[in-house]
């Protein structure tokens, strides 16, 4: 009796490799599209339309902007391209598979010039009041001003700044292990991020740091400015990690980015992956990240509706892009891997 390769069990949930017949049917332009670039290049074109239909007067440069994300989609497919013509090219292979992270920042950072297409000022009045009729105060206000001591901030911005550690650290891990593991990893957290900003797009909601930074153009309704204007205790300003993250904030962040928490989606999809691919640190990885949620709402980035909403969009996100991936799965990710 043939012995049972238990490994490929595990991937029994991919579709079996396309035949030459089905692979005729596949319009040459996009044949060697996976997952990844049908989400990448969707959300590219997307976005080019939005800010084609819906900039207004609120898009300063539009044309650039828009020409960006034509340039984007022609420099994604002829990687594409370029790969499927030299696959043993080590240079070509790693971008192949590494491509959309180059994306994250800029396109995170380009919500802040989008989102107030359709929506003039924040959203951040509503949650603050909803914040207030459920829990009596404001918990990112109070979670700090409770236990404003260095040695507690230091653990939450630490755990806060892990987010960073995280999406690099099982990313590599897994580049280093299997290929395969690592499109499928880089697949869906793509997919998870894609859609969050799009969120960002049409929900512009700053979080807490409203009440400790002056936007211009915008100030918030006198009924839910606090009645003492809040301030971070002296001790905490003091620590490393503190220090860090304020100088990532003031270097990356853009306005109209907290609903919901992208840091609890990812963080999540991230300890998934260890769960799936990288089992001896999954129970360390995901005390983690139940510090990072607390940390978000401790550290005054997020309201705890954003750190709920979070939580739930990567119920939803992570199980239907894990779906979506062996879906849209080609042989391509298969015979890579297979060559390793």
């Amino acid at each position: 009796m043939a012995i049972e390769d238990h490994s490929l069990k595990s991937e029994c949930s991919q579709p079996q490799a396309q035949t030459p017949h089905s692979r005729s049917r596949i319009s040459p332009l996009i044949g060697h599209y996976t997952f990844v670039d049908y989400v990448t290049q969707g959300y590219l074109a997307l976005v080019g339309l939005i800010i084609l239909c819906l900039h207004g007067h609120t898009v300063p440069h539009w044309p650039l902007l828009l020409a960006a994300h034509g340039v984007g989609i022609g420099l994604v497919h002829a990687l594409i391209q370029f790969h499927a013509s030299y696959p043993r090219n080590r240079a070509l292979d790693f971008l192949r598979h590494f491509y959309p992270v180059l994306f994250y920042a800029g396109l995170y950072r380009e919500t802040a010039v989008l989102n107030h297409g359709l929506v003039s000022g924040f959203l951040d009045p509503f949650f603050i009041r909803l914040e207030g009729r459920v829990f009596g105060l404001q918990p990112s206000l109070a979670f700090m001003d409770r236990l404003p001591y260095v040695g507690v901030s230091e653990l939450f911005y630490a755990a806060y700044f892990s987010y960073y550690l995280m999406i690099a650290g099982v990313g590599l891990a897994l580049f280093v292990r299997n290929r395969r593991h690592f499109f499928h990893y880089v697949s869906v957290i793509s997919f998870a991020f894609y859609v969050c900003y799009l969120v960002f797009i049409f929900m512009p909601v700053v979080g807490p740091p409203i009440f400790f930074e002056e936007i211009s153009g915008y100030r918030l309704p006198a009924d839910v400015q606090p009645a003492v204007p809040p301030a971070f205790p002296e001790a905490i300003t003091a620590g490393p990690f503190y220090r860090i993250m304020a100088l990532i904030y003031r270097m990356f962040e853009g306005p109209g980015a907290a609903f919901p928490s992208s840091h609890v989606v990812i963080a999540i999809a991230t300890v998934f992956f260890s769960f799936r691919y990288l089992r001896p640190i999954r129970w360390p990885h995901l005390a983690v990240v139940i510090l990072l949620c607390l940390a978000t709402v401790y550290c005054r980035y997020h309201y705890v509706v954003d750190v709920v909403a979070g939580g739930l969009t990567a119920a939803v996100l992570i199980p239907l892009g894990n779906w979506l991936y062996f879906k849209f799965n080609t042989d391509f990710q298969t015979s890579r891997s297979n060559n390793r």
